[in-house]
């Protein structure tokens, strides 16, 4: 019994297998069932650019990675794809073209680097070549890292202001009277002697309230984020996040960046965020141990103080150390939790072992997308249970 053919599928299979599939796909469909349209003939010619490589004359190219030595004309080619894709499809490709293929020129002319498409991946790329960036491109680069800083932070700051006013507004007892903020159980148990028995009731003398007012540095917050190159997208969404959290007279925020050396960005985080992100240097090794060594001086209140180590574990330092150091911030209180990511993309491998020996005297060890970012922090500030807290916001943890 004959099939019917869906040439428009055809079509799409074309557009993701590239030319080299075109002859089988075309029999598929009956010998004409694989045209493409106009405009999907400029989509083949943009991914063509990226994905297809060619495997020398007469030979057929086949679509996976590849960038022959005639590249393309880039502000076309950048201009077709934001034409033809998606936002988050068009980051996919750019950075394709820039990691895999080498095109480094995208960010190397100011005329380029304006039509990118501003993604934290490509912050941390343009982190990674910091040094290499022409003179004549760090104003358009500093645009670039500032848009993407601005719109993580349209994104975070407002729900992490109010995830930390909810946490924190809620401990302190005001005489405004303001009906949705009454504190039932503090009202209830200061006026069990006015109990009536005739009306069944308690008859308050006096109302109790939460406070609508903000005390000044009331947690300690530290963000200790590991610059390896494999971290750089959660570098990124650290340092804006460490400036929001700078921002906030309830919490003393520290900034920390580590390699082998230990980079304190506290300062240019309460400023510019984006003078922190230029602060990082990626690469390099890692002595984790270092990095929390630096940021136990910042430890006045453990109880009150609240330590993100942002790193995927891989530690060159003195691990012993480090573990034992861990252990006796939580055991004096300290609230430490270890981010293997914060970012959207996929948790890079991290060492597991560390992680298991870690999270066995109660440092969760799970990577977070920004986007539950206020969650976690608002769960922490209200003490809640750190291990289910991980559960529920974490991407993946290690148990």
């Amino acid at each position: 019994m004959p099939t019917t053919v869906d040439k428009e599928q055809i079509k799409r299979w074309r557009l993701i297998l590239g030319q080299h599939a075109q002859d089988s796909l075309a029999k598929m469909g009956g010998g004409g069932g694989c045209e493409l349209s106009p405009e999907q003939a400029a989509m083949d010619e943009a991914l063509a650019a990226i994905y297809d490589e060619s495997g020398g004359e007469g030979k057929s190219s086949q679509r996976s990675a590849g960038l022959g030595p005639s590249a393309p004309n880039l502000a076309k080619w950048l201009g077709d794809i934001r034409s033809y894709f998606k936002e988050d499809v068009v980051t996919v490709i750019q950075n394709d073209a820039i990691e895999k293929k080498g095109l480094t020129q995208l960010l190397f002319e100011p005329e380029m680097l304006k039509t990118v498409e501003p993604s934290p991946q490509l912050v941390g790329t343009l982190m990674s070549l910091k040094g290499r960036i022409p003179e004549r491109t760090k104003d358009t680069a500093r645009m670039v890292v500032r848009a993407v800083v601005e719109k993580i932070k349209r994104l975070l700051e407002q729900r992490i202001r109010q995830a930390v006013m909810g946490a924190l507004n809620r401990k302190e007892h005001s005489p405004i009277p303001h009906a949705p903020s009454i504190d039932w159980k503090w009202t209830i148990g200061r006026n069990l002697k006015n109990y009536q028995p005739s009306l069944g009731t308690i008859v308050p003398e006096k109302v109790y309230f939460y406070s609508r007012a903000q005390r000044s540095n009331n947690w300690t917050v530290i963000v200790c984020m590991d610059q390896s190159g494999s971290m750089a997208e959660s570098v990124v969404y650290g340092s804006v996040t460490g400036s929001i959290f700078a921002s906030l007279p309830a919490l003393n925020t520290r900034v920390v960046a580590f390699d082998t050396n230990v980079v304190d960005l506290t300062e240019q985080c309460g400023s510019d965020p984006v003078d922190m992100i230029f602060g990082v240097q990626l690469g390099g090794g890692t002595d984790i141990n270092q990095a929390v060594a630096y940021c136990e001086k910042f430890i006045t209140d453990p109880a009150q103080t609240i330590f993100f180590l942002i790193t995927d574990l891989y530690e060159g330092g003195n691990q012993a150390q480090l573990v034992r150091r861990l252990k006796e911030q939580v055991e004096s209180g300290v609230r430490v939790i270890c981010l293997l990511a914060l970012s959207d993309s996929d948790i890079p491998t991290f060492d597991q072992n560390l992680a298991k020996k870690i999270s066995e005297f109660g440092v969760p060890c799970f990577g977070c997308t920004p986007n539950k970012l206020p969650e976690l922090i608002e769960g922490v500030l209200k003490k809640q249970d750190l291990k289910a807290l991980a559960a529920r916001v974490g991407t993946k943890k290690e148990k």
